[in-house]
């Protein structure tokens, strides 16, 4: 039974998940994220009766619509009014049995792990009647939380280096997170959407975690991956983003055309993914950083955007200049520049980067987040602060 289980480490976002009767509450992310253990420390506090059925499980392999059927059997036998569905999305036509429950007056708490699935029946069947969380592997505090350890820059490698998979922290075996990967691919994406040339689909993948936090254009990746057609790269990536493996970055532009045709920067959903199926035989610990100060404020910005409007892009100057992350919201607009350190090699480059883009945005103050340093550097008129990303809680 799904409360018999170990409760676990009681995630952050728990606080968050709504007891609403008229809506469905989704929570969604990729799998092994730790949703099924959210879903039982809801229940804890509900306090309440309620029937739950995993989809992802064998025995519903063949599971069909008319099985519905049996399914409202035996919940009126049970009398429940609480019913909990995992990876919902395996199963045909489910929002129109969701929203015949929802009418009948039942409360409904759904996980799924393919955001495109999701998003399109929730669009077309349950607009209006639902309420969507997404849900990471543990986040730094919850990791150090899990870990026991302190807050700095040994438990940062070490976050960077392992990632957030709970079952992976437990066991410290990374076959849980090569199975991981080639599960989502192959039963996920593969299966799922009929692709034949597997190969492809796997060393695109395995190009992007190499590659994380670098610009990614699908035109010049199609002799890499041996694809004849940019279209099916995309094609490809669109399917790695629905599975919650990599998040495109686009480049800020005024003319949504402008974005559109830039390239966009690609960052991967945990760290400790790119340590397992990434080909590189070096560390970058700077791209690490990046994408680790990428995911704190994807958290931040929510599965289908924050309420304040939070849109997040990367900046490229006239001259050249980059910075790395651009935070637009109804608050205003910031800037922040990340490296593992500045140095005199570096320290030129990161600054007016970060300077251009401040300018750009008429700001006077700016961010510039390292592995361990911290400084105030005024110049032009501007104040740049510098601080450990491991004491940095977003924007």
């Amino acid at each position: 039974m799904l409360e018999r289980q170990e409760p676990g480490l009681k995630r952050l976002m728990l606080p968050e998940l709504p007891d609403v009767q008229p809506h469905a509450l989704i929570v969604s992310g990729i799998r092994r994220s730790g949703k099924s253990t959210l879903l039982r420390q809801f229940v804890q506090g509900l306090k309440r009766p309620f029937f739950y059925l995993n989809f992802d499980d064998i025995r519903f392999a063949s599971f069909t619509n008319e099985d519905f059927a049996l399914v409202d059997r035996v919940i009126a036998d049970s009398g429940v009014r609480l019913i909990f569905f995992d990876e919902i999305q395996s199963a045909d036509k489910w929002e129109l049995y969701v929203r015949r429950k929802l009418d009948e007056g039942f409360q409904i708490v759904i996980t799924g792990s393919n955001a495109s699935l999701l998003s399109r029946e929730l669009g077309s069947r349950l607009t209006g009647r639902h309420i969507s969380k997404e849900l990471f592997p543990f986040s730094y505090k919850e990791f150090c939380s899990f870990c026991k350890l302190d807050a700095g820059p040994e438990s940062l490698s070490d976050y960077l280096e392992k990632g957030g998979f709970p079952e992976f922290l437990k066991t410290g075996n990374t076959d849980i997170l090569v199975q991981l990967q080639l599960d989502i691919l192959y039963r996920d994406i593969a299966v799922r959407y009929g692709i034949r040339d597997v190969a492809s689909l796997r060393r695109l993948f395995v190009y992007l975690l190499s590659n994380s936090a670098q610009l990614c254009s699908p035109s010049r990746l199609t002799g890499i991956v041996g694809v004849k057609s940019p279209t099916t790269v995309l094609e490809y990536i669109s399917y790695f983003e629905a599975a919650y493996l990599i998040q495109l970055l686009p480049c800020f532009a005024w003319s949504v055309k402008a974005q559109s045709l830039a390239p966009k920067k690609v960052y991967v959903s945990d760290t400790g993914l790119i340590k397992t199926g990434a080909f590189s035989f070096s560390k970058n610990h700077g791209a690490l950083l990046e994408n680790f100060v990428f995911n704190i404020l994807r958290r931040n910005s929510g599965a289908h955007g924050s309420l304040d409007g939070r849109q997040l892009f990367y900046f490229t100057g006239k001259k050249g200049g980059e910075c790395d992350f651009v935070v637009k919201s109804q608050k205003g607009t910031k800037c922040v520049q990340v490296c593992w350190e500045l140095n005199t090699d570096n320290q030129d480059r990161e600054i007016n980067g970060l300077l251009d883009a401040m300018g750009f945005f008429d700001l006077e103050e700016g961010e510039i987040l390292t592995y361990d340093s911290e400084d105030l550097i005024l110049t032009n008129g501007k104040r740049i602060n510098v601080m450990p990303a491991w004491k940095w809680e977003g924007c």
